[in-house]
């Protein structure tokens, strides 16, 4: 079989696709990827064949997120989602996504839900489509929800007639999220029909030496903020909070601050803190004690599946606000509010779930479930099913 995976550039939204794409392919199927272009570094170490389309307009991305500082929380989900996930990305990447699955004709498209041209030409050619959980089943709802206009003028545009936010309602989902931190009221979706869940196995690429800093027989926290909120660079302020916060608690703390983010610029950092540019996060969770995240899928989940826990500053988007509440209703760790005095309220938390067992406890516990979930190779025929 022919199978297409398709997402977006941010690295939370492609991970839990790879387990599931390799394991396709290693069962002797042809896999391809569509990605943004510049995604191409991202997606050439798994293997996989990398088909690109164009990124979305750089300066309309920074005009879009320069704008979510003075927004609240909803009305800056409610950008991104429509103006960046439903418009600037497909609208870009349509012209190839639509040609690739019109030439090549795939009997299956696999895409996350903030993907929408692999959606959009899967519809146009009647290719059957399926959907990769990046979040929660509520996370679900509300790219749907949040959507249905965007995808109505894609649709248009593309001459499909059809309902594509039902559509993507409809789809199957498959998810690495286990039962207990999701948050629907059953197993089940709207249509009755469970998620297939399955978990991401360890990549078991060595982990490099740490860099010396500070008291090396500290306990270790990482920081990260993920890939989008260090690009645009409007969210500088929750860097320095967090650097602000940690130097004052018994600790080393390495910060990532991105690929465009410059760590030069921090200098100089306190003693028990040290700023990379990016580092192996799976091979970080294996030492941390803690973690401070922005709620974004793939650190969040990371931390969840080594049994860290963690203190969640939603920055921008909706899965951040959904994945801090559940964190903390589940008492994996603490949520807390960006803006103003964030620096104490960061030092706070830290030190709570530093020195309160109950957050390690329930840390383990989902991290012991995880583990308990199938590997990919077992769901591989469930997901060929929906392509025959």
């Amino acid at each position: 079989m022919r199978v297409l995976f398709g997402t977006t550039g941010g690295q939370g939204h492609f991970r839990p696709m790879v387990p599931l794409a390799r394991a396709v392919a290693e069962a002797g199927h042809d896999v391809r990827v569509a990605a943004p272009a510049s995604f191409a570094k991202h997606v050439a170490p798994t293997g996989l064949r990398h088909e690109p389309f164009d990124d979305a307009d750089p300066g309309a991305l920074a005009a879009v997120f320069g704008a979510l500082p003075g927004l609240s929380p909803q009305e800056a989900n409610a950008r991104v989602m429509t103006e960046v996930f439903g418009r600037l990305d497909p609208v870009a990447a349509l012209p190839a996504v639509g040609r690739l699955v019109a030439a090549w004709r795939p009997d299956l498209v696999v895409r996350e839900p903030a993907e929408l041209a692999s959606l959009v030409a899967a519809e146009a050619a009647g290719v059957p489509h399926v959907q990769v959980a990046i979040g929660l089943r509520s996370l679900l709802t509300t790219f749907v929800d949040e959507l249905t206009g965007p995808l109505a003028a894609l649709a248009a545009g593309a001459g499909v007639d059809r309902d594509l936010a039902a559509a993507a309602a409809a789809e199957p989902v498959f998810t690495s999220v286990p039962p207990s931190f999701d948050d629907d009221d059953g197993d089940d979706g709207d249509d009755g029909v469970p998620p297939v869940r399955y978990r991401v196995p360890a990549s078991g690429t060595p982990a490099p030496p740490l860099p010396a800093w500070g008291d090396p027989d500290a306990p270790l926290v990482y920081v990260s903020f993920g890939t989008v909120a260090a690009a645009q660079g409007v969210f500088d302020d929750a860097y320095a909070a967090a650097v602000e916060a940690v130097a004052e608690v018994d600790v080393r703390a390495l910060v990532t601050v991105g690929a465009h983010g410059d760590p030069e610029s921090w200098a100089p950092w306190p003693r028990n803190v040290h700023v990379e540019r990016w580092w192996p996060q799976e091979a970080l969770m294996a030492d941390a004690v803690a973690m401070i995240g922005h709620g974004g899928f793939g650190t969040t989940t990371l931390a969840l599946g080594a049994g860290v826990p963690q203190v969640v500053v939603p920055l921008f988007a909706s899965d951040q606000w959904i994945n801090a509440r559940r964190v903390a209703r589940l008492q994996a760790g603490v949520a807390v509010e960006a803006g103003p005095g964030l620096a104490d309220r960061l030092r706070v938390a830290l030190r709570a779930v530093l020195h309160e067992q109950r957050y390690g406890a329930a840390a383990q516990a989902l991290a012991d479930e995880m583990g308990r979930l199938p590997l990919p190779p077992a769901v591989v025929e469930p997901l060929l099913s929906h392509g025959r």
